[in-house]
């Protein structure tokens, strides 16, 4: 498996995603927003960071990027595509996933770790999983709080206490087919137990197969 980690301007957690993956296997490169061809990579992730300086809307001008009709493409191929965060964000801007992520529900800034339940193992994602397995991983965000007016979203991991008020207690959500994923909480920030959990482990290592 290889994968191309996108970074756009103000992406700040490209170096952590390529750390993580290759403790899980996965051979990984930095790719700027500006690529066009991403045809030699397996995957793509999209990581945590402030696109573009969150301008406008999060996510909402990263979405025009040339990059992304190559992610869109990827996803459209079923191969896999993960937003972490802003990445997340970045995917519902672009449609690929439903749903829009706005400021959390007491309108703070949440830095912690947070439990979440796997609800849903046919993902990319959580396909390592088992159902109903909870998992420790940090929480990094102010717009987390995932909306969906469509109803249509598939939540295949629930916060086990509702840290920022979103639908459905959502904290990832994937497309119908599956290979498309976006996590608000940062599984490469939780790869070694020395440093807090190594439960990003279990999320991660799902794309080395």
């Amino acid at each position: 498996m290889t994968a191309a980690v996108a970074v756009f301007p103000g992406t700040n957690c490209e170096h952590d995603m390529v750390y993580a993956l290759g403790l899980v296997g996965v051979e990984s490169e930095l790719v700027w927003h500006r690529e066009t061809d991403l045809s030699r990579f397996d995957s793509i992730v999209l990581p945590g960071g402030f696109a573009h300086g969150d301008y406008l809307r999060v996510g909402a001008v990263a979405r025009f990027s040339p990059i992304m009709t190559e992610v869109r493409r990827m996803a459209d191929d079923g191969l896999p595509v993960i937003g972490i965060c802003n990445g997340f964000q970045i995917l519902c801007e672009a449609g690929l996933l439903p749903g829009a992520l706005i400021a959390n529900r007491d309108l703070a800034f949440i830095c912690r770790e947070v439990e979440v339940e796997v609800t849903d193992t046919n993902s990319v994602l959580t396909s390592g999983a088992e159902l109903g397995q909870r998992l420790r991983i940090p929480l990094n965000s102010f717009d987390g709080n995932w909306v969906d007016p469509s109803g249509t979203g598939r939540v295949v991991m629930q916060y086990v206490d509702d840290p920022n008020g979103s639908q459905g207690r959502a904290a990832a959500v994937a497309n119908e087919a599956g290979n498309v994923v976006g996590i608000m909480p940062h599984p490469e920030r939780a790869m070694e137990e020395l440093l807090g959990s190594a439960d990003g482990r279990v999320l991660l290592g799902a794309m080395a197969g």
